[in-house]
């Protein structure tokens, strides 16, 4: 089980307990814990079942399973089972060094929900694969699927995949991370191929059939290291003073016919993902970067949203429609923001204008509810070699808002016109959604700010959620409390999906949305485009099941997608770690549990993990209800926030994991030890003693 997930509370109070009964058979997915014992989430459910190791029958990480409950742990309120049959074994590889000896090969494998090594059967080294032009040998690390577990053996039994490279090269790990979230890193002969063999050319009779914006100024604005444009703006007064924006957006599905063999990999893609020192595009280079980047001073085919609006942002009249346009300049968000501060530069006027008209969409859509959360993100810079060498805060400013607001306005405006403004019938369409946030999490917020001295207001409707939690994000910036309040109410809020099945979007507070702005990128904006392009030519989709599926599938490629982008950042801060074993930091704790503190170093806000056995000097225990670490001894306390100097201790590459020491000279102990009770909470006496998830 993930750090994350256990970050703030080691009880499992929270989760809702499986309904006590004699025994019952149920079916789920297998999440496996290092111990080699493992949960198994049930299927249309938030509860989970424990099961030990020696009733896992085989069963391991990602595996579909039939389970039997036999009885609910009385402390954590978790019901315990055992795996009565594996339903389905996952396909998502494993990555380990293939060790071969004799004629027997394994893939020894170090992974923290993967605690057995896989057997792979071979008459001799020559049988063993090649795969993408790379041969299976001794010490290489390769990826691996469990075909079978006998019974009667003691190990799973499997056969290799892919072969990923020399342990710790940069390019070998990269696709290593790929592999584990069963994501492709190149495409195939036959894909590039198809891909290189669509014609640049646009005809007079295309763009006969389309709005010419060529004279009209546009421009893109994105990161400096971009190569697809996916996205632009144009801008122009109108006679009657109003001004014009359009949100034009790469025509992807001109070029990428359904069921063509680019679209059926897009389609398996679902998403591009962007690891810390790579993009591994969703559609080759020849459509993402090339004909369907919108590029400067290059005519260019697009799908658009043309909005009327007056001098204080109400939209007065919208087109939707494809279009042909020629960018004239090519921003950074770098350039862009300069322009917004006062230099001067091309464009100008109209970025100004379009900046003031954003500033105020986003204001409105503030105070219609929508959360904010800033959160600062840190970004990792590698050299040529994909070594990292620098971690750095990114800021958002003026210039990603800018952009960001008509996206939105983009997204809504599509949502509304099928759901409400063409009057259809139970419209089939593809809605980005995101449910009301979980009630027990915000009182769970509600618990841990009120150890901080703030209080929550009313929570009775969505409304008053989005209100309060924004009071209180605004009352906590820059305080100690800041990261752990923020997270909590980040955590509360359901993850954004795609389906049919149109709920709105509360985070940002519309209740029409959908993805419409990025089909370089993203598949479900392929989806939009298509079904957007049907309702407009007066026609109507058939098949709604079909359309559902696709969203379900989509929304589990985009989770693989932000895992695979999540553990390649991790890889990279423990790799700009390792050199740095005993250098002391100043930081500040962000999280607590009963087997350990986790603290945020400065500048570079990298996380690690005091484990509490590491603690020499006293026993610490966790007190969930004030939520502080206490001394048992000393009555030193740690809560969020508190300052403290660490030594880095350990950095394991292949797990991803940071640990740190406390460097406790010269911190305060509290000598009010009697008012501190140990008894009254007695399941915290394990802390010490309990091994990391």
């Amino acid at each position: 089980m993930s750090r994350a997930k256990n970050r703030l509370s080691a009880a499992r109070k929270s989760r809702k307990a499986v309904p006590r009964r004699k025994a019952f058979e149920t079916t789920g997915k297998v999440n496996m814990l290092k111990e080699g014992a493992a949960f198994v989430d049930i299927e249309g459910s938030d509860d989970d079942v424990y099961i030990p190791s020696k009733k896992l029958r085989g069963a391991l990480h990602g595996d579909i399973v039939k389970i039997i409950v036999r009885r609910e742990k009385t402390l954590s309120k978790s019901a315990e089972g055992e795996v009565i049959e594996v339903l389905e074994r996952s396909q998502t590889p494993h990555v380990g060094v293939l060790q071969i000896r004799g004629n027997d090969a394994w893939v020894i494998i170090e992974s923290r929900i993967m605690p057995y090594d896989i057997f792979i059967p071979i008459e001799n080294e020559d049988s063993l694969p090649t795969i993408g032009g790379m041969k299976a040998e001794n010490g290489l690390k390769v990826a691996a699927v469990v075909t079978e577990w006998p019974k009667k053996s003691y190990y799973p039994i499997g056969k290799i995949v892919d072969v990923l490279g020399k342990p710790g090269e940069n390019e070998t790990e990269m696709h290593a991370i790929l592999a584990q979230f069963d994501l492709p890193y190149r495409f195939d002969e036959a894909v590039s191929n198809a891909a290189n063999e669509i014609s640049d050319v646009i005809d007079q009779k295309e763009i006969d059939k389309r709005r010419d914006y060529r004279g009209v100024t546009t421009f893109t604005i994105d990161p400096s290291d971009a190569k697809d444009y996916d996205d632009a703006l144009s801008v122009q007064q109108l006679e009657n003073g109003n001004w014009e924006i359009g949100v034009h957006i790469a025509d992807v599905t001109h070029y990428v016919t359904p069921n063509s063999i680019v679209d059926k990999e897009a389609y398996y893609r679902a998403t591009s993902v962007y690891l810390v020192d790579r993009t591994v595009p969703m559609l080759p280079e020849n459509l993402s970067n090339k004909l369907c980047s919108l590029r400067p001073n290059e005519d260019k085919l697009c799908f658009s949203v043309i909005f009327e609006m007056d001098h204080k942002a109400k939209i007065i009249s919208k087109w939707y429609g494809r279009t042909i346009i020629r960018s004239n300049y090519r921003f950074t968000y770098e350039q862009a923001q300069e322009l917004i501060e006062g230099e001067n530069g091309p464009l100008k006027n109209e970025i100004l204008k379009c900046h003031e008209l954003a500033t105020i969409v986003r204001k409105k859509r503030f105070a219609a509810g929508a959360i904010s959360f800033e959160r600062p993100e840190m970004k990792v810079k590698c050299d040529e070699n994909g070594k990292p060498i620098d971690v750095y805060q990114k800021e958002g400013k003026e210039a990603n808002w800018l952009i960001e607001e008509f996206m939105l306005l983009a997204n809504k405006a599509v949502a509304e016109l099928v759901s409400k403004e063409m009057k259809l019938k139970d419209p089939i369409f593809v809605y980005r959604i995101h449910e009301n946030p979980n009630s027990e999490k915000i009182d769970a917020i509600r618990n841990i700010a009120g150890i901080f001295g703030h209080q929550l207001g009313e929570t009775n409707t969505p409304k008053n959620i989005s209100t309060t939690l924004n009071k209180l994000l605004k009352d906590v910036k820059g305080k100690p409390e800041e990261g752990v309040l923020e997270m909590l109410a980040l955590r509360s809020m359901a993850r954004a999906r795609y389906s049919t099945e149109n709920v709105g979007h509360y985070g940002l507070a519309f209740k029409y949305y959908t993805h419409f702005t990025s089909p370089i990128r993203r598949y479900p904006d392929m989806m939009v485009h298509r079904l957007l392009a049907t309702y407009l030519d007066h026609s109507r989709p058939q098949d709604r099941h079909y359309w559902e599926e696709c969203c379900k599938y989509s929304s589990q490629r985009e989770q693989l997608a932000t895992e695979a982008e999540r553990a390649s950042t991790k890889y990279k801060l423990v790799e700009f770690m390792q050199d740095k074993i005993g250098v002391e930091f100043e930081g500040k704790v962000s999280g607590l549990t009963e087997w350990g503190m986790y603290v945020e170093i400065e500048p570079t806000k990298i996380e690690g993990m005091v484990p509490l056995r590491e603690i020499k000097s006293d026993y610490y225990i966790f007190d969930e209800d004030t939520f502080t670490l206490r001394g048992k001894s000393s009555g030193r306390q740690y809560t969020i926030g508190s300052p403290v100097k660490v030594k880095v201790l350990r950095a394991n590459l292949e797990q991803k994991l940071l640990d740190y020491q406390l460097v406790e000279e010269d911190l305060p102990i509290n000598t009010e030890k009697d008012n501190f009770n140990t008894k009254s909470n007695p399941k915290t006496f394990k802390g010490n003693n309990r091994k990391r998830k």
